[in-house]
């Protein structure tokens, strides 16, 4: 991702900064569960990662040959960058898509209540794949297309590294809102409490996600079809009640090319 300018430099303190912020806070949020978030450690490695992501925007904003650009960062962010290719455009896919994972992950709060995989579990899977198949593709294809062509690898590293770390948020963040602690893990019924509550939370995400897709992401323009542009003048002559074509022709130009026609229909 060592990506520079037009020059081909390296921006090591942009990528040093950004090493600093990716590990405080992946420390953070990995070990707070377990320390708490008042532990001198993960107090220090958060200051870390915030100071690392506030020097890398610095660096970037003011480096010849940034790392990151931040106007990728920007259009990556913004669904009205008007560059999709797409002939639907993502807003449907990018709509229903998270509104079906989340109705899948819902549906696995049922995967406490039995035994049966067939019953208790597959449902929601096929479910949550369907809603995941819909949203891959259009969410990649939206992240490339946001940025200019110079910079599609940045912008596919981008959202890599955005998938990564929002399942590594997801894995820090919701044992601890689903209230599942050390000592959950070893009483069946607090855990399976824990799990729908965390069920519950990440389809309330997808939902919003999926309703603000619908309501921040604009399709471009379609283009016109074929069909839809005016065709040329064209002149066609119809033996059955149209003017015979060598009087027509010879009207309109002021010629004598029935004199040149024989008795045959041959031209002379």
């Amino acid at each position: 991702m060592l990506i520079g300018g037009a020059t081909g430099a390296i921006d090591y303190a942009g990528a040093l900064a950004g090493v600093v912020f990716l590990t405080g806070v992946t420390f953070a949020f990995i070990e707070a569960p377990v320390l708490g978030w008042s532990s001198p450690a993960v107090l220090a490695m958060t200051l870390a990662g915030v100071a690392g992501l506030a020097a890398f925007l610095a660096r970037e904003h003011r480096a010849a040959a940034p790392m990151l650009p931040l106007t990728v960062i920007l259009l990556g962010l913004s669904a009205r960058s008007g560059t999709l290719a797409a002939r639907m455009g993502p807003r449907l896919q990018l709509s229903v898509g998270p509104a079906t994972a989340g109705a899948g992950l819902a549906m696995l709060t049922l995967a406490t209540s039995g035994s049966s995989y067939l019953v208790h579990v597959l449902p929601a899977v096929v479910v949550l794949g369907l809603g995941l198949a819909i949203t891959t593709a259009p969410l990649t294809a939206t992240a490339m297309n946001s940025a200019p062509a110079q910079h599609s690898g940045i912008a596919s590293a981008i959202n890599n590294d955005m998938s990564r770390f929002g399942g590594l948020l997801a894995v820090a963040v919701l044992p601890a809102l689903a209230g599942i602690t050390g000592p959950a893990y070893l009483q069946p019924d607090t855990l399976a409490a824990g799990f729908r509550t965390a069920a519950l939370i990440s389809a309330g995400m997808c939902a919003a996600g999926g309703l603000l897709a619908a309501a921040m992401i604009t399709n471009p323009p379609r283009a016109p079809r074929p069909g839809d542009a005016a065709a040329p003048e064209e002149c066609f002559h119809c033996g059955l009640d149209a003017p015979p074509l060598i009087t027509s022709v010879s009207q309109t130009t002021g010629t004598g090319l029935a004199d040149h026609v024989t008795a045959g229909g041959r031209v002379a």
